[in-house]
């Protein structure tokens, strides 16, 4: 559920009936709009990404009991995004753009540090809250993993190292690995230029021409293309005006951001409110171009394609065109009465298998909720009062009550993805069983607070659909690349509860829905949607019953076109990626693709073989709480 704050009151005090985050939510979105000079903007709360379009903010739900950190990150996004509505100019930014990706990287980068800095010199509240968003986001995102150069993005290097001559503010603790392996190159070839970027802070477009000259000395010249950096009359009088109404502002700004401190404190001792659903809020609308950019200013962990490294080229694998790709939600490719027809179908069809499959999903769950009972600090000094320690009172009355305090379990961070093989291969028994195994395990992990996403992978057509029509129109080129039409499906989304959902996994009942298989895009494709979740924990599932195969691909390619492709994709996110990735190989030996494999024999094996894959993650996320040592065992 999206939680919207449309309105201008600020007032952090709670209102009768009300969840007990409220008045804080209303704090930040005052400051919000305060900083930003924007009375009507909308500021949403959700279990989506942050992300900024328009006159629209949106920022993540917070908890029931939000900590210190978290209460600072969310302040923090707030204070991004309203910055850049009140120190950024669309209009210009576009027009004096580089053309390259890698020079526009680290122009887009380098903007978003000098929208903030203003902030940060101005406000010391926005400063510290800025701050904790950055060490939230490149610890989310692994960062102090790095120790390659190839590994470490140039614009967030540059842009880092641009904030801490702007603010005098060092790195983010997750972030200095990133900083450091490419200071020494970045400070030898543009030292001089930075001194330009302070003298020109409060005009965009000038700050713009001096990052043009940093690209420049950062041998992207070529990357510039003829972008508007002359025109630069003029400016430094509309910049002042922004900076005279930001300065107006901080007055009210502050304010805000010292109710939102205030109710902060009075928020972690109230009790819990009651659990909230939450449902898809179109994560799927705002994913393309400038919304793009804002998302990953606003703290989305994401680590991009490093230029100028020594990482090994990429791998050749192309698309002949995607024009005709598709991806699409479950309730979309047919009406309501056929899906309910369906699921109807497939509940008949697996009636007996669904007791089996829930005794396993039962014993994950009491192992789940194990490890949560287990997770309590006792003989505190505050906290939840302790009954079993209550006979000390009794029998001497001077000795002190005795509190309890719950542990953070680790497994409630964790968002899992369930990548099903929708392929012709996959006809009759092996996709009834996946389908129901995905729908109990999906129920099973959702009362554990664990949130499941359900994605399946095809294509629209047999040997080549649009796509090839278009080659052989365009005169059968050589070497064309992948050459169908992707269909990629969602039938749960994360944040869309599984009651609601239920019905879309009939889906997989249709006849001739189930086509070609493209392995490594479609994995490629989850693997990315998991990259813009908020949670710390990411897993991701593949079942599949056989190596990738497309007739219409492999009849002009070479054989092991879509192999090599999909053993890249795998290396990346086994390699350089937050995500825990396991595979499940029905009838198919699948641990020659990955390290954390299993193969099972008959399809009846699939539930005991998902239970069992993901009781072991959750125990040993236990055990070794360092993801990275983890992610690297070989299940065998």
């Amino acid at each position: 559920m999206e939680s919207r704050m449309s309105g201008s009151n600020s007032d952090p005090r709670q209102r009768p009936g009300e969840a007990t985050t409220e008045p804080f939510k209303r704090a930040v979105a005052g400051c919000v709009r305060a900083i930003s000079g924007k009375p009507d903007l909308e500021v949403s709360f959700s279990n989506d990404r942050p992300i900024l379009t328009g006159m629209r903010a949106r920022l993540p739900e917070p908890a029931r009991k939000p900590t210190a950190a978290e209460i600072a990150v969310t302040r923090g996004l707030g204070d991004s995004m309203a910055l850049r509505l009140a120190c950024h100019d669309d209009a210009i930014h576009r027009a004096v753009a580089p053309e390259g990706k890698n020079a526009r990287a680290v122009f887009d980068a380098v903007e978003q540090a000098r929208v903030e800095a203003i902030g940060a010199k101005r406000m010391d509240g926005v400063a510290g809250n800025l701050a904790a968003m950055l060490e939230d986001r490149y610890h989310r995102g692994n960062f102090h993993e790095i120790t390659e150069r190839s590994e470490a993005p140039l614009e967030d290097a540059v842009s880092l190292i641009v904030r801490e001559k702007l603010t005098g503010q060092k790195p983010p603790a997750s972030a200095e690995r990133i900083v450091d392996l490419w200071r020494d190159w970045i400070e030898e070839k543009a030292s001089a230029d930075f001194g330009k970027l302070a003298d020109t802070l409060g005009d965009q477009k000038r700050f713009a021409s001096a990052v043009r000259s940093l690209l420049a000395s950062l041998e992207m010249a070529d990357e510039l293309g003829s972008g508007d950096e002359d025109e630069n009359d003029d400016q430094g009088d509309s910049s002042e005006d922004s900076g005279s109404e930001q300065e107006n502002a901080s007055d009210q700004a502050d304010q805000a951001d010292s109710d939102a401190s205030e109710e902060s404190e009075t928020t972690g001792d109230e009790s819990e409110a009651g659990e909230t659903e939450t449902t898809e809020a179109g994560a799927e609308d705002d994913s393309d171009g400038e919304d793009a950019e804002d998302a990953r200013d606003a703290g989305e962990a994401k680590r991009p394609d490093a230029p100028f490294s020594n990482a090994p080229p990429a791998i050749d694998y192309k698309a002949f065109t995607t024009r005709f790709d598709e991806t699409i939600k479950a309730e979309d490719l047919c009406d309501p009465a056929e899906l309910d027809r369906l699921r109807a179908f497939l509940d008949k069809q697996l009636s007996n298998l669904q007791g089996a499959v829930g005794r396993l999903a039962n014993r994950l769950q009491r192992r789940l909720m194990a490890q949560q009972n287990r997770s309590w600090d006792f003989d505190r000094e505050e906290g939840m009062l302790d009954p079993a320690r209550l006979h000390r009172v009794v029998t001497d009355p001077m000795q002190p009550l005795s509190f309890k305090i719950e542990k953070d379990t680790n497994f409630r961070d964790t968002v899992v993805t369930l990548l099903l093989d929708n392929s012709g291969s996959m006809r009759g028994r092996p996709i009834t069983v996946a389908a129901t195994c995905a729908d109990i395990l999906a129920r099973t992990l959702e009362r554990c607070g664990v949130k499941v996403e359900i994605l399946g992978f095809t294509t629209r057509a047999w040997k080549g659909g649009q796509s090839r029509e278009a080659w052989l129109q365009a005169g059968k080129p050589a070497a064309p690349g992948r050459l169908n039409d992707l269909r990629h499906i969602i039938y749960k989304a994360a944040d869309a509860p599984w009651r609601r959902a239920r019905r879309n996994l009939g889906l997989m009942m249709r006849e001739g829905l189930l086509k070609e298989n493209i392995d490594g895009e479609a994995l490629d494709w989850a693997h990315q949607r998991l990259l813009a979740r908020t949670e710390q924990r990411k897993i991701l599932m593949m079942i599949s019953d056989g190596a990738p195969v497309d007739d219409s691909t492999l009849s002009v390619n070479t054989g092991n076109y879509l192999e090599r492709h999909l053993r890249y994709v795998i290396d990346e996110i086994e390699n350089r990626s937050p995500v825990e990735l396991i595979a499940i190989g029905i009838g198919h030996d699948v641990t020659r693709y990955y390290r954390r494999a299993v193969t099972i024999v008959d399809a009846e094996e699939l539930a005991g073989a998902m239970t069992e894959k993901l009781a072991e993650l959750f125990d040993e996320h236990q055990q070794q709480p360092v993801r990275g040592h983890s992610r690297r065992r070989v299940a065998r």
